[in-house]
């Protein structure tokens, strides 16, 4: 999931490749973006320092940035296959993932099925399987987004999404306008990426995991709650856990903390 402002768009099939960026040269780096975000809703504040040192390959889901949206119900097989199709059409054979929210699942998925590409893991914000808070959070967010009511969804992710410390940390008009913003922009395919959501189970891929893994917490999140990363943690082993001072939408609000901590993982895979 992500806090990232549903437009229209031609529905399209499902694509075989998505749109995406790619910036940067060295080991490669491939992202996976959280639900109703992008590449660059999600990734966009650390996007240029990771390419200072690494080649980042940042594919969009069917209906965000250019990538058309699908027909059909997203699948997480598929959704995984596809992110590494990108990376390797674009010339990256091997490379960290790193995931955000829904992408953490996307992630773990992809370390599941192609082992032998993934040299490490950063989950930020993720879950393991959504317990009936996400999945009551996922239903407002697409009874909203079927009424067409834009501000309210905004409001709702705000609410959810946004740490406690930063949300009262702002001005009232300075709330409305994030409100705005966020209302702005919500990418055609968000009803398929939340459907995505209630759908994702990684728990039995956790134990087949052997890379080094770095997982995120954000401390202040009301839309995932810190405990699902300990869960992720938890189950993958060897893994690492680290929590930074921030609500759902990190990038924004801890981005040096979040950068850092990426860093020390991408410092030891090379």
């Amino acid at each position: 999931m992500a806090l990232t402002p549903v437009s229209n768009g031609n529905v399209e099939h499902m694509a075989e490749h998505f749109a995406h960026l790619v910036r940067g040269s060295g080991p490669g780096i491939l992202l996976a973006h959280g639900a109703g975000g992008s590449v660059a809703g999600n990734y966009g504040p650390i996007l240029d320092d990771l390419a200072t040192t690494h080649t980042v390959v940042g594919p969009d889901y069917p209906g965000s940035g250019d990538t058309p949206r699908s027909r059909v119900p997203l699948v997480l097989d598929d959704v995984a296959d596809s992110l590494v199709r990108t990376a390797v059409d674009a010339g990256v054979d091997r490379f960290a993932v790193l995931g955000y929210s829904l992408g953490t699942a996307v992630a773990v998925r992809i370390a599941a099925r192609h082992p032998e590409r993934v040299t490490g893991l950063v989950l930020t914000a993720g879950f393991a399987f959504p317990d009936n808070r996400i999945r009551l959070a996922v239903r407002v967010w697409r009874d909203l987004l079927a009424a067409g009511d834009r501000v309210l969804l905004a409001r709702f992710l705000t609410l959810v999404g946004t740490g406690a410390t930063r949300l009262n940390g702002l001005a009232p008009a300075d709330v409305e306008t994030a409100v705005a913003a966020l209302a702005d922009f919500v990418p055609a395919g968000t009803p398929e990426h939340v459907d995505l959501v209630a759908g994702a189970d990684i728990r039995a891929d956790l134990p087949r995991i052997h890379v080094p893994t770095l997982v995120v917490a954000t401390a202040e999140d009301g839309l995932v709650a810190p405990e699902h990363s300990r869960q992720l943690a938890a189950g993958i082993p060897g893994a690492e856990l680290v929590e930074v001072p921030a609500g759902h939408d990190v990038a924004a609000e801890a981005r040096d903390e979040w950068l850092a901590a990426i860093r020390s993982l991408l410092t030891r895979v090379g």
